[in-house]
């Protein structure tokens, strides 16, 4: 029986958005009530935050005089999508041909990121960055930028045009790198500290250390990561783990005292919460339960480890060590912005190791728990009340073939399937920050 609604006054709700509505409570995996699903339902936000999820039917007629209607009726609505890994600069070289990781770095990345000298550049391509997120129904990131100060500032500026929520920092290099691109533990520490001044918990913008891999920082710069994480304990830190066989072995000539690979970043203070790890693919079960033990999470990117040929995650084994794991696109080794392709890869990576990975997983990886890896799950992620109302309104029917399988469809999970695996930018008709629409397929 439908309960009457209190009427609803300016105090209680400016905006309301109406569509259908599929979010996570927990994870799947460890829960059957971890999902929610409101045919036709009404969100009611107040000044950008999650007032009330509730039947549209019941409460349609009692919005506030002067409130702010989204009717997507017939739309699907999630919060908006999270990507735990990705690199802006790396953007105009999307789909380079045919190289695994070392080879592609020398040859496509460090000249691309080169020209990142120079602000111009970097403001355009964070610019057309941001739109790409936003086209796809991304609302959050863990972005890298270049060993430029100045490439921290181009992206947070965008981002903070559009309320996006970001993690982003300055790459770190002092050696195997161009010349062009190296900077020194001593001005690393310099222009961290002061983009941490200018950009951390400013609005909705997280400062990371950002080292990008143990190979191009000597000793004394990853001391300096540590130091930094230690004067402020509340950033972040994000870089690259076992990816790459060839890198593996490298890092086992760089660093012979090291146990491991990622036993490289934790004897200097490099694992904690709000440590995100892009990869994770060559760990070994004491790499694994390290990691469950520190808080530190996983970037599962799928397209970039099947298009470098660097290896297939196991899903299963991060479950079975409890490790906080999210999906990223990875681009501009990543193939798509779509974070509904990425899903698509994700599945069949798993299908390739032998693993099963249910809609309703995938897409609690793109929302919850990467919100949760990322140690923000009390801001976004879903609909609960007081979260930030970050969402993106997909079109179920957006292809004709995406109308013909959805009319064969019976239930939830069979929708989600389709979507993930036949979906793309099409699917996305909006997608909302703060409850503001910043893009719309329409306009």
């Amino acid at each position: 029986m439908s309960v009457v609604p209190a009427p609803l006054d300016n105090d209680s709700c400016d905006t309301a958005i109406r569509a259908d509505f599929v979010h996570f409570l927990s994870d799947p995996d460890n829960s059957g009530d971890a999902v929610e699903y409101i045919e036709d339902g009404l969100l009611l936000l107040k000044q950008g935050r999650v007032r009330q999820l509730v039947p549209a039917a019941d409460w349609i007629d009692f919005l506030p005089d002067g409130s702010c209607l989204y009717d997507y009726s017939g739309r699907l609505v999630m919060p908006g999508f999270i990507d735990t890994h990705t690199h802006y600069p790396q953007t105009e070289m999307i789909a380079s041909h045919g190289l695994q990781l070392l080879d592609w770095l020398r040859q496509y990345t460090y000249p691309t990121e080169m020209k990142f000298a120079e602000r111009e550049h970097a403001d355009r391509i964070a610019a057309f960055f941001c739109e790409q997120m936003l086209r796809n129904g991304t609302t959050s990131g863990a972005v890298f930028a270049t060993v430029h100060a100045q490439s921290v500032d181009a992206i947070f500026e965008q981002a903070q045009q559009r309320d996006l929520c970001l993690v982003a920092g300055k790459v770190m290099m002092d050696r195997n790198a161009p010349q062009a691109l190296c900077d020194s533990a001593a001005s690393s520490y310099r222009d961290c500290s002061e983009l941490i001044r200018r950009w951390h918990l400013k609005g909705r913008c997280h400062y990371a250390v950002t080292p990008r891999f143990a190979p191009c920082s000597s000793p004394a710069q990853l001391e300096v990561c540590g130091q930094l994480l230690a004067e402020q304990p509340d950033l972040y830190l994000q870089s690259h783990v076992a990816e790459n066989r060839d890198e593996v072995d490298w890092v086992a000539r760089l660093f012979p005292d090291s146990r491991s690979y990622l036993d490289v970043y934790d004897s200097f203070g490099l694992l904690g919460p709000r440590s995100i790890y892009g990869h994770c693919l060559h760990l070994d079960r004491q790499d694994r339960e390290r990691m469950a033990a520190s808080g530190a999470a996983i970037a599962f990117c799928p397209t970039s480890n099947l298009f470098l040929g660097s290896g297939l995650f196991s899903l299963d084994d991060a479950r079975e060590q409890g490790i906080r794991v999210g999906v990223a696109t990875d681009v501009g080794a990543g193939t798509s912005f779509s974070m509904l392709q990425t899903l698509a890869e994700a599945y069949k990576v798993c299908q390739l190791a032998g693993q099963q990975l249910s809609p309703l997983k995938a897409f609690y990886l793109a929302t919850l728990g990467a919100a949760q890896a990322l140690y923000l799950d009390h801001r976004i992620g879903n609909f609960g009340v007081g979260k930030e109302a970050d969402l993106v309104v997909l079109d179920l029917g957006a292809t004709e073939l995406m109308q013909c399988r959805m009319e064969n469809a019976s239930t939830l999970e069979e929708r989600l399937f389709a979507l993930m695996m036949l979906g793309d930018d099409r699917c996305v008709q909006a997608t909302h920050v703060m409850g503001k629409r910043q893009y719309s397929r329409n306009t």
